[in-house]
């Protein structure tokens, strides 16, 4: 396919804005609300007040793409399996493509000041540059910026 490139083990398509516009909602479980959209907000993101009550909010990453922050007690009524402590198990690295990598490090850098965690240092792989955070509750964030017109031809080089 002329319109993608590998990235690792996968093939990520980059012409993904000629596919059918869909949303994707990340539903995370959080252990204080009020604390974690406070966490999120000096971030600069911000939240859909029509999906936003005492018992979850809808923060939102971009026009499509949003994170369903949801009280412990609320988040199990959707499923019969036990949730993970987030500090010490990880299920799920949410991944957060931006403009710059200086765009990068500003993002990770509020982070740390607002209470999160960095859980490895940065990379720079010449193509793209990538550090992330752990949030209030242990969720992995990944931050990256990647220039894909000068991604490797070929899986895994200057990866």
């Amino acid at each position: 396919m002329d319109d993608a490139v590998w990235y690792g083990r996968n093939k990520v398509i980059i012409n993904i804005l000629t596919c059918m516009s869909k949303q994707i909602f990340i539903n995370l479980p959080v252990k204080d609300l009020n604390i974690t959209k406070e966490f999120f907000s000096k971030l600069g993101f911000t939240f859909n007040p029509q999906f936003t009550d005492e018992k979850s909010a809808c923060m939102i990453i971009s026009d499509n793409i949003f994170a369903m922050l949801l009280v412990e007690e609320f988040f199990q009524t959707f499923t019969k399996k036990e949730i993970i402590d987030a500090t010490k198990n990880v299920e799920v690295i949410n991944a957060i493509a931006v403009g710059s990598k200086e765009e990068v490090k500003e993002l990770a850098n509020k982070a740390f000041a607002a209470g999160g965690v960095k859980y490895k240092e940065p990379k720079d792989h010449g193509w793209m540059y990538e550090w992330g955070f752990q949030d209030l509750d242990g969720h992995i964030w990944e931050l990256f910026y990647a220039d894909v017109s000068k991604a490797p031809e070929q899986p895994g080089e200057n990866h």
